[in-house]
């Protein structure tokens, strides 16, 4: 595919609470961000890396490292409750604006910093092949098997969310998969329409649990730097 086709998307806003300045905080001696920008810009899939972000700070350290950011993210888009699906959208409406069409788009979240180059490349080429309006990457779960998932209540008493599999043996069970936001994939109209990812018929494209790790609180962080000393994380699949 010509590169001319796709664009790459970071949402990446200032307002990070549980973590504050998440995106440019340094893992492994790099900015958060670095290692979303990288990956796509070594994947040469891309005429555009853009981040979003309503942070000068952020947006000055996306240019530095490599991506473009035409304009800072409008403050109704950078609150705790908008869909990033949204903001994906409308970074593509406002490049549509400048006369640039692309029929892919691929969203990237900065907060999944162990995904590689050879994963967005591989995820592309599933996303053509299948045909699908829009991919999302997941993660198979493990020995956390959410069919022995159970409530407890304010006495302790345990009650299973799924009664019928609770004496199933884990090998006997399907199995289940948890979206993560390293690499998102969707046609270009259809996010123009339906303003989001989730669209009926999405497909799905599974890569390790570590490579997918999503950053969301302070263990997370831990396990990152844990993961990338163990070699997971890296640019173009070589030590960073």
């Amino acid at each position: 595919m010509h590169t001319d086709t796709c664009l790459a998307v970071i949402p990446a806003r200032g307002g990070s609470k549980r973590i504050p300045q998440k995106n440019i905080r340094l893992l492994g001696g790099k900015p958060l961000l670095a290692y979303a920008i990288q990956a796509a810009l070594d994947s040469n899939l891309f005429r555009e890396v853009i981040v979003s972000t309503d942070n000068e700070a952020i947006a000055a350290i996306a240019t530095q490292l490599g991506a473009h950011v035409p304009f800072l993210r409008d403050a109704n888009l950078a609150d705790d409750v908008t869909p990033v699906s949204a903001v994906t959208a409308d970074m593509l409406d406002k490049i549509d604006l400048l006369g640039q069409q692309y029929r892919y788009v691929c969203q990237l979240m900065p907060n999944c910093p162990l995904r590689t180059t050879s994963d967005i490349v591989d995820s592309h080429h599933q996303f053509l092949e299948t045909g699908a309006k829009a991919q999302i990457s997941v993660v198979r779960y493990g020995w956390q098997n959410p069919w022995w998932a159970m409530e407890m209540n304010e006495h302790q008493i345990l009650a299973p969310v799924f009664k019928d599999f609770m004496t199933s043996r884990s090998q006997d069970l399907p199995a289940l998969y948890c979206p993560t936001g390293a690499v998102w994939w969707i046609k270009a109209d259809v996010l123009r329409k339906e303003r989001s990812f989730h669209v009926p018929g999405k497909t799905g494209w599974e890569m390790p649990w570590q490579k997918g790790l999503d950053i969301d609180t302070e263990d997370d962080w831990a396990l990152a730097e844990a993961l990338l000393h163990l070699g997971f994380g890296k640019f173009c699949d070589a030590p960073v």
